[in-house]
C-alpha cells in the first residue's frame, strides 16, 4: 500500500483531513518537519475528528529522518506536483511507493523534485496555480489505490 508523506505542511486543517483520509484508507502518514504548527493543535485534531487513534501516523524531525526511513523500506518517491511531466492517471503506481507532497505556499523543494518521479494533477484553468493539498492528497491516493486493485 503506497504511504502518503506532507514535507513541511503549513496548514493544520489541511494536515488533519489528510489523516482522516489516511485513516479511513488505513494508509500510513508521514509528516516530515518543520511543520508549521504544533502536532497538538486544536485545528489539527478538529479537522481530524475523533478518528486520530486510526491513524497510522509517522513523524520525522527533518528530511534526513525521513530520508533514513525510506532507505530501510525502499520504494519509490512519487512527488505530486505542478511542474509534473505525466498525468497522474498515466502513472503507473506501485503498491510500496511514497506519495509526496509539499508545503501548500511553496510546493516540494528542488531537492526533493530531483530525487522524485514526479507527477502532475491537470486543471483546465491557467489562472489556477495549484488545488488545495488535501484534495491534491486525495486524488493521488484515491488513484493509485483503485490501480492497485485496493478499492472495494
Amino acid at each position: 500500500m503506497p504511504s502518503v508523506v506532507l514535507i513541511s505542511p503549513q496548514i493544520p486543517p489541511n494536515t488533519g483531513n489528510i489523516a482522516r483520509t489516511c485513516a479511513a484508507t488505513r494508509t500510513e502518514l508521514h509528516l516530515v518537519g518543520p511543520l508549521g504548527f504544533e502536532i497538538s493543535d486544536r485545528y489539527l485534531k478538529r479537522a481530524g475528528l475523533d478518528y486520530w487513534p486510526y491513524v497510522n501516523l509517522h513523524s520525522h524531525d527533518n528530511l534526513e529522518a525521513f530520508k533514513a526511513c525510506h532507505q530501510q523500506r525502499g520504494g519509490r518517491w512519487i512527488g505530486f506536483s505542478t511542474k509534473g511531466q505525466c498525468s497522474y492517471t498515466r502513472f503507473e503506481f506501485q503498491s510500496n511507493d511514497w506519495l509526496l507532497f509539499g508545503a501548500e505556499t511553496t510546493g516540494l523543494p528542488p531537492e526533493i523534485l530531483e530525487a522524485c518521479t514526479n507527477v502532475r494533477i491537470p486543471m483546465s484553468e491557467p489562472g489556477v496555480r495549484s488545488l488545495n493539498l488535501s484534495v491534491s492528497v486525495a486524488i493521488g491516493l484515491f488513484e493509485a489505490r483503485r490501480q492497485l486493485g485496493y478499492l472495494a
